[in-house]
């Protein structure tokens, strides 16, 4: 076989949060993302992140040469501490199963070199115009296990740069006299409540048990999916009341990331969450109070907000980080 008539090796791509991970092989075809041989599974189906991958990797029909791996956390010096995971791996450990070069990132990372590249029947809008500025930056931000944030930086000359992000931990802002109740009911659990302590999964539970004591009310409640459950199919009980803020606390936030990042290009909400929530977020508050920002009201009116439904988001954005790398950019999903 000539040199010419040689198929590159795929990358491995991966996406592993808190709760699930996620790989492909990468192949890029014409200038476009070819993402094969998925394999998904709970984190806690290995005892640590190494054998994850390495098991993975043995069932792979090709063996890939290199990879990129999108983790939930910050990535320090090649390594990673999960946030919301017992597991820990170094790029250095990774090379150890013939990954050379590899690479890991940051999952929101990964969601923002993505994001521009989802195809436009896997966006869903949430107000706004359905393009922004695209010379300008956007931002991903996400509740899921956590609450994911990262920010896309653009040029009129083409370059781009992902900015990894652990915006999620920043302090919670209160929007009005309830939320002021909030913030100080979950003070007295948490000596800093960070805007993960509420707007996730888990956060849902705590800002349900504190709408139950503001309203004087008992809550037997104990898992975030029961008040989703109960809320879609009752949006006027009390889990959709919860639902209802949390859509609207979402929208604040998200658009407070806006204004820090300068996202005028959009901005995509990512996570497990918002996908199954979508007709009930769309006629919550979350536009409302993502414009709502006083004398900024016009600049915001002006930014798009959309849903990432792709299901493998994170993967075609590791894929384009690794073509960054090599200094080829993908250019279409």
């Amino acid at each position: 076989m000539t040199q010419e008539n040689m198929t590159p090796a795929p990358l491995l791509v991966g996406d592993v949060g808190g709760t699930n991970a996620r790989f492909a092989l990468a192949r890029t075809v014409e200038g476009r993302t070819v993402l094969e041989h998925f394999d998904s599974f709970p984190a806690r189906t290995y005892p640590t992140f190494l054998e994850g991958v390495a098991a993975y990797l043995d069932g792979c029909p090709v063996r890939p040469a290199g990879g990129v791996i999108a983790v939930a956390g910050p990535v320090t010096n090649g390594a990673i501490d999960m946030t919301n995971s017992p597991w820990r791996v170094s790029e250095q450990e990774l090379q150890t199963l013939g990954l050379d070069p590899v690479r890991l990132i940051n999952d929101f990372e990964a969601q923002a070199w993505g994001a521009p590249v989802v195809p436009p029947d896997q966006l869903a809008s949430l107000g706004g115009p359905d393009e922004g500025d695209p010379h300008a930056a956007i931002a991903v931000v996400g509740p899921g296990t956590g609450f994911g944030v990262s920010a896309l930086a653009r040029d009129a000359q083409g370059r781009e740069t992902a900015l990894a992000s652990e915006g999620g931990h920043a302090c919670f802002a209160p929007g009005d006299a309830v939320e002021d109740e909030v913030l100080r009911i979950l003070r007295r659990r948490y000596e800093r409540v960070s805007i993960e302590r509420l707007i996730c999964g888990p956060g849902l539970l705590n800002l349900h048990r504190a709408l139950a004591e503001i309203d004087g009310r008992e809550t037997h409640i104990d898992d975030p999916a029961q008040i989703t459950a109960q809320a879609l199919d009752d949006p006027n009980s009390a889990c959709g009341a919860t639902l209802a803020r949390f859509c609207a606390m979402l929208g604040a936030v998200a658009g407070d990331i806006a204004l820090t990042t300068g996202a005028r290009g959009g901005v995509y909400i990512a996570g497990g969450i918002v996908p199954r929530i979508l007709p009930f977020i769309q006629a919550s508050p979350f536009r409302r109070r993502f414009e709502r920002k006083g004398r900024f009201e016009g600049y915001m009116a002006a930014i798009p907000t959309k849903v990432i439904l792709h299901e493998h988001a994170a993967l075609l954005g590791a894929a384009r980080a690794g073509s960054a790398l090599s200094g080829k950019m993908i250019t279409a999903a």
